[in-house]
């Protein structure tokens, strides 16, 4: 569509933006004009915005994500003179509240872990990957940007870029390096071209793996354990800082670990123990 491939190149161009961010707002205008094809973005009204808001069923974070998108593009077009006011503005804000992420047990991860086909074409290299999001608490760009020049295997260790190119260790357990170690084997043979053998998780292409089939595999292998929660491979860190909040751990360690610029970011993971503290002992004590 033009008008998207226009709006692409302005984000790109003209704002700036990551090509993370980019592909989020231009995923989220997307699916919004698919729900409304015969419709010009002129046409369009709040009321069609809160209906699509309404339909997605996402969480109320997750649609104020999309209402920001959905603004930034109608100012796009009010800019290029195609529409004279932004109907995304009459739309409310929805207010998250108290945000808690999902957090699987420990029981859960190792249910995971232990559904994937290791005898699977790419079966040791989900497997990495499941141990390299948990086991290191990597964020999915991170995990699908890493590189074989960051993995000391050796040393028990893992170089990170992160948000703001920013770079950081992270140490690793035996079990994730083991399942690096036999992904390895097998990426060894794959086929890639210069510009991507350096890539850690390649596709069958030999193309460094996306973030929506990181995203897919994390699906995949939770349906496959029997896991209903709505899950992403984002769960798999949260779980990762709350298991090490849980065990003890300083909050400044995890916070180097997750790479979080800010303390207040981490201490969402003692709030979350809080409340896991909490639903268990209400659980269990005797009503009066």
């Amino acid at each position: 569509m033009r008008l998207l491939d226009d709006y692409t190149s302005y984000l790109k161009i003209e704002r700036g933006m990551s090509p993370n961010t980019v592909a989020s707002y231009v995923h989220d205008v997307s699916v919004f004009l698919e729900a409304y094809p015969s419709a010009r973005p002129s046409d369009l009204t709040d009321a069609d915005v809160a209906e699509h808001l309404a339909s997605l069923g996402l969480t109320k974070r997750s649609q104020a994500r999309v209402l920001s998108s959905l603004r930034s593009f109608f100012d796009w077009c009010i800019a290029e003179g195609d529409m004279k006011s932004n109907p995304a503005e009459r739309v409310d804000s929805p207010k998250p509240g108290h945000y808690l992420p999902t957090v699987l047990s420990v029981e859960e991860i190792s249910a995971i872990m232990d559904s994937v086909d290791l005898q699977a074409r790419f079966g040791r290299r989900d497997r990495a990957i499941l141990e390299v999001l948990y086991g290191c608490g990597l964020r999915v760009s991170e995990a699908v940007s890493l590189r074989l020049r960051d993995l000391y295997l050796g040393e028990g260790f893992l170089r990170v870029i992160g948000k703001g190119n920013k770079q950081r260790v992270v140490p690793m357990g035996e079990m994730a390096v083991a399942a690096l170690e036999a992904h390895l084997e097998d990426r060894a043979v794959v086929p890639a071209s210069r510009d991507d053998e350096d890539y850690v998780f390649l596709n069958r292409d030999g193309k460094p793996l996306s973030r929506i089939s990181m995203f897919n595999i994390v699906k995949k292998q939770a349906m496959l354990a029997g896991i209903h929660k709505e899950i992403s491979p984002h769960t798999f860190r949260h779980s990762f800082a709350t298991h090490l909040v849980e065990g003890g751990a300083d909050l400044r360690v995890v916070q180097e670990m997750l790479g979080h610029s800010s303390i207040l970011t981490t201490e969402i993971y003692t709030h979350l123990d809080r409340s896991t503290w909490q639903a268990d002992v209400l659980k269990h004590h005797p009503e009066r």
